[in-house]
């Protein structure tokens, strides 16, 4: 397995991760969550967790990021950092949704509570979800 580097707009895609993460709409849990997608073209669209009363209802920063990059027509990723305070990794669920659009997808691991700057964790999401679902 290669070794995962940050990309050189880590800093950036820092800053739009914490940045939208207290847009988050985290009432229940009290759980904010901010995620900045790096696309191929090199343009940062970010998204932040909401959640519901019906918690199955809830979406996660991470799809939500996704899902505002495929609304806006973008479909090949480089990079996505998730920042929250704590322990940064995307849930199963947000792994194998990124999964979609491959495994060697850099994932940043921002913990919020680092001062801004500090280099997040990076990982390729297929070492976050070795052998995922996939229908082809």
């Amino acid at each position: 397995m290669n070794e995962a580097k940050l990309p050189e707009a880590w800093e950036t895609l820092q800053r739009a991760a914490r940045e939208v993460r207290r847009r988050a709409w985290a009432p229940y849990s009290r759980f904010s969550v901010g995620a900045a997608l790096l696309t191929a073209s090199g343009e940062v669209i970010m998204g932040c967790n909401v959640e519901n009363a019906s918690w199955g209802l809830t979406i996660c920063a991470e799809r939500s990021a996704v899902c505002h990059a495929i609304s806006l027509g973008h479909g090949e990723f480089r990079a996505i950092c998730g920042s929250l305070t704590g322990v940064a990794v995307p849930c199963g669920a947000c792994r194998q949704f990124l999964m979609e659009f491959g495994g060697d997808l850099l994932v940043l691991l921002d913990n919020a509570d680092s001062p801004a700057g500090t280099p997040p964790e990076v990982v390729r999401l297929e070492e976050l979800l070795p052998r995922a679902f996939r229908m082809l």
